[in-house]
């Protein structure tokens, strides 16, 4: 199973930013794995890195791949056959996935939570998690179980969202009962022909003040000068905040 954990390694120099960057973990789509979400990221954490490190992971599921890529239902954008694919669930029997796919069930869900479980305790404390597409709809459901303290080694502060969506998995039915509290950012496409917009408009309003950055592209997380703004203002409230805790913590 390959897997890329990578940070940036760029010091910041500005004295409001000398402490310990923001150490992010990132899951990438359904389909993809970590090299892959880490290559198109670059954009991304480049605008960032002032605040951040990015630590990406390799889903446990190993997709299977068919003869003709053109059959299959919702291939990612920029996917080819010969890259290592993987997914963080299944919602059908056959082991496949589609994130407008209405029911079914949630094939391997707890086996990749145990999996981020062991990722925190082995790697972390991470300050935040990042997800695209199939990665933020797992993402989602991960702030839902924390914070109904169903976690053991899971604790984050922040969620980033990238074409996310919220699961229509029988399984996960149960989920946001209630809003959740924790601060979030969620990024999404006008244009999306493979997540909805309305999906991801639904994920960001079961959260209870999220920061929504709408784009006029697809599916794919955008990293362009209309969004560098918002994105770095997010990244300096959450930067600061981890800066107030750990001041907290010294005078204990």
């Amino acid at each position: 199973m390959p897997k890329d954990h990578s940070s940036s390694s760029q010091n910041c120099c500005n004295t409001e930013t000398t402490d310990k960057k923001l150490k992010i973990l990132c899951l990438h789509g359904y389909r993809q794995n970590a090299e892959v979400f880490r290559s198109k990221t670059g954009s991304f954490r480049k605008m960032t890195h002032k605040w951040a490190q990015f630590n990406y992971v390799t889903a446990p599921h190993k997709v299977i791949l068919v003869d003709n890529i053109n059959a299959i239902e919702d291939p990612n954008i920029g996917q080819s056959q010969d890259e290592e694919q993987y997914g963080w669930f299944f919602n059908r029997d056959d082991k496949t996935y589609r994130g407008i796919r209405q029911g079914g069930p949630a094939i391997g869900f707890e086996e990749s939570v145990e999996f981020i479980e062991k990722i925190f305790e082995k790697e972390g404390p991470f300050d935040g998690i990042l997800g695209f597409s199939q990665g933020a709809c797992f993402l989602g459901l991960l702030c839902d179980l924390q914070q109904r303290g169903l976690t053991k080694h899971i604790k984050f502060n922040f969620a980033i969202m990238a074409s996310g969506f919220k699961s229509q998995s029988l399984p996960h039915m149960k989920y946001y009962l209630e809003p959740i509290t924790l601060p979030s950012l969620h990024i999404f496409g006008e244009n999306d022909q493979i997540i909805p917009t309305e999906m991801s408009e639904v994920l960001s309003i079961s959260f209870e003040e999220p920061t929504v950055v709408k784009h006029p592209g697809g599916h794919y997380l955008p990293a362009s000068a209309p969004q560098k703004h918002q994105y770095q203002k997010f990244f300096k409230v959450q930067h600061l905040q981890k800066h107030h805790r750990l001041q907290q913590e010294e005078e204990m």
